[in-house]
C-alpha cells in the first residue's frame, strides 16, 4: 500500500488524538501558549493548499506516485521544493502544540521521516528522470524544505 501524503496526515492526526487520550505523556506547553499551535496549523494548511492550487492552476499532476508532467518553480516553490510537505508538517506540529503533551509529537516525527526518506526521494528520482538538468539546476538553488 502506498498511502498518499494527505491520507498519512489524517492517520497522523488520528494517532495524535489517540495518544493524547490514552498516553499523553508529560505536559510540554500550557495554555495560553498552546494556542500558538493554531497559528502554526493554519500556516501549514495555507501552504499545502497554495501548493495544490499552483499545481491545479498549471494543470499538472499532484499525485505522489504518478509520473510528473511539469516542473513547478513559481510561488512557494521558489523557496521550498516541497511546500506541500512543509505545510503538512506545520499542520501536524501545530496540532501537537495545541495538545501540548509529549507523545503526540511522535506522529509529527513519523510524518517527517516518511516524507524525508520515502515520499520526497521517490519524487526527486522521478523529477530527475523526467526533467534532467532543469531539475538539477532547480535543486541546486532551492532547498528541499526551506
Amino acid at each position: 500500500m502506498r498511502p498518499l501524503p494527505p491520507l498519512l496526515v489524517l492517520i497522523c492526526l488520528a494517532a495524535m488524538a489517540f495518544l493524547a487520550l490514552v498516553a499523553p505523556g508529560p505536559v510540554l506547553i500550557t495554555a495560553p501558549w498552546t494556542w500558538l499551535g493554531a497559528a502554526v496549523a493554519v500556516l501549514g494548511v495555507s501552504m499545502a493548499v497554495a501548493g495544490a492550487r499552483a499545481f491545479r492552476r498549471l494543470g499538472t499532476n499532484i499525485k505522489t506516485f504518478d509520473d510528473p508532467d511539469l516542473l513547478v518553480t513559481s510561488g512557494l516553490f521558489r523557496v521550498s521544493r516541497n511546500p506541500m510537505y512543509l505545510g503538512f508538517l506545520l499542520l501536524l506540529a501545530g496540532a501537537a502544540l495545541l495538545i501540548g503533551r509529549a507523545t503526540p509529537i511522535l506522529p509529527v516525527l513519523a510524518f517527517f521521516l516518511a516524507a524525508q526518506v520515502w515520499y520526497i526521494p521517490f519524487e526527486e528520482r522521478a523529477m530527475s528522470r523526467r526533467f534532467g538538468s532543469d531539475y538539477a539546476a532547480y535543486r541546486a538553488k532551492v532547498r528541499r524544505w526551506i
